[in-house]
């Protein structure tokens, strides 16, 4: 075994024990998606003009993607937690691979985020969502929602690390709601004016909204689109690709770097 997947593998057991130790912090961010969902589904869907149960469809798989996005919060507070606290000092004294603890938390965030779409998948279930393609197709989004989790999770750890500070990190976690917002997570972008559609199209949640969208067969590619949205899957694999590319290196060397 190579010593990054060695020490990462190390580093990955580190992470999943501090989740377990911390249940308060790991039950409320598994049930808010569960609140958010029942909350948009009956109150916001019947304002709407879709149907309640179309609705609730069309928003499971944004509500996916917008989960996903929180990413950048969690790996922002983890690494900002571990940097305030020393932690991240001690780490980098022992003599293993610099990529080690990063990768560790990022592995670790994609586990804990697995395992906490089983009880909202249960629930979107219950409320009328439903698999319309194969069962191969759906796993296929079930990749892509990870492995976009498992990007977002290296730009948190990346300003965590940069920031150095919990009370920094929450009030910058705070901001990433508003991503979403700007996104077709939960409604069509078709009415949006021109700019602010173009500006919620380009916006990686959309991509790979509308990717997890087509593949469970919830609803389809919507028509003039952007070209991330109107090639949702290719779309999704190169924003994942490109915030990998830019913001692993970049966690990486920091990591190394320590404060300046």
């Amino acid at each position: 075994m190579s010593t990054l997947a060695y020490d990462g593998t190390a580093m990955l057991g580190r992470q999943l024990r501090r989740v377990r130790n911390n249940p308060g912090l790991l039950i409320l961010t598994q049930t808010m998606p569960i609140t958010m969902l029942l909350f948009f589904g009956y109150v916001f869907g019947s304002a709407l003009a879709m149907p309640g149960e179309e609705y609730r469809s069309f928003l499971v798989p944004g509500l996916l993607v917008a989960t996903a996005a929180n990413g950048i919060m969690t790996g922002m507070f983890q690494a900002a937690q571990d940097v305030h606290r020393g932690v991240t000092d001690r780490l980098r004294t022992l003599p293993i691979s610099r990529a080690a603890v990063p990768l560790g938390q990022s592995v670790a965030d994609v586990v804990v985020t697995a395992a906490g779409l089983v009880p909202f998948l249960l629930v979107a279930l219950a409320v009328g969502w439903r698999v319309e393609e194969s069962a191969l197709r759906a796993a296929g989004a079930l990749a892509l929602l990870l492995l976009f989790r498992f990007a977002t999770t290296w730009i948190g750890v990346f300003l965590g690390l940069l920031t150095g500070s919990e009370e920094a990190a929450g009030q910058l976690g705070g901001a990433t709601f508003v991503l979403p917002l700007l996104s077709n997570a939960y409604i069509p972008t078709e009415g949006l004016p021109g700019w602010l559609r173009a500006l919620a199209e380009w916006n990686p949640i959309s991509a790979v909204t509308t990717a997890l969208r087509e593949l469970f067969g919830n609803a389809p590619v919507p028509e003039g689109a952007a070209w991330p949205v109107a090639h949702p899957i290719a779309g999704s694999l190169v924003w994942s690709a490109v915030l990998l590319a830019v913001f692993a290196p970049l966690a990486v060397r920091r990591y190394a770097r320590g404060e300046d």
